[in-house]
């Protein structure tokens, strides 16, 4: 009997540890998978993604913000494009720094130390030019001597010279050198220089005498009225 109460006693010791070391390994168990749980990288791929988005998004506005910089720089240069803008009036000075010259060779005296006149009439017009300075007696004896030329030769239907200086037949000598019978030219010289007297009782050669004497106020830049006093 005695024997029998060891045993159930020895058992019941035995089934009691056997359940504390389960117990044990199972909360050992649980401990090691939540370290390794913690222990291991989080999962950055939603961020990575967002990031990249984010990147796409920057990248955009530095692509806008070098096309605005692109276009501010390509209206600067349309500004100083030689056909536009503020070199539009260097073109045209070069062009008439050009005529000068050539008008230096044609005429044989210089452009900028005399002044031209160009006045319409009512029944034709004027081509006058002074020497600038009174004292200037060689350009007025050259002005003399090309205006005398000047005369003789637009009567004859030559128009060579004002061809030459422009590089161009003027608006008007095709008509004028066709009517050259009905239009007289008369020289004259003045005080600083001389004049061509031009009439006609021709309409179409009078409009033509117009166009001519109007183009070379526009080119030699004389400023005087583009329009016949009545």
């Amino acid at each position: 009997m005695k024997n029998t109460k060891l045993a159930i006693h020895f058992l019941t010791a035995l089934a009691a540890l056997s359940i504390s070391l389960a117990a044990s390994a199972q909360k050992q168990t649980r401990t090691h998978s939540h370290n390794q749980s913690r222990s291991q990288p989080q999962q950055s791929q939603p961020q990575r993604k967002a990031d990249g988005q984010g990147g796409a998004s920057h990248d955009a506005m530095s692509h806008d913000g070098m096309s605005h910089d692109a276009m501010s720089h390509d209206g600067m240069s349309r500004e100083g494009c030689p056909v536009t803008g503020g070199n539009r009036q260097a073109g045209g000075d070069a062009r008439h720094a050009e005529m000068n010259a050539r008008g230096d060779r044609a005429m044989g005296f210089s452009q900028t130390g005399t002044t031209h006149h160009f006045t319409l009439a009512a029944d034709g017009g004027a081509i006058q030019v002074e020497a600038d300075d009174a004292r200037d007696a060689a350009s007025r004896a050259q002005i003399r001597e090309h205006l005398a030329h000047i005369a003789q030769a637009f009567a004859a239907g030559n128009f060579e010279t004002p061809s030459l200086v422009h590089g161009e037949a003027p608006p008007g000598v095709a008509v004028m050198r066709k009517l050259k019978a009905g239009i007289s030219y008369r020289y004259e010289e003045t005080s600083g220089g001389a004049r061509v007297l031009i009439k006609t009782g021709n309409a179409e050669a009078l409009a033509a005498v117009h166009a001519f004497l109007r183009y070379q106020i526009t080119e030699h830049r004389t400023g005087d009225p583009l329009v016949a006093p009545r």
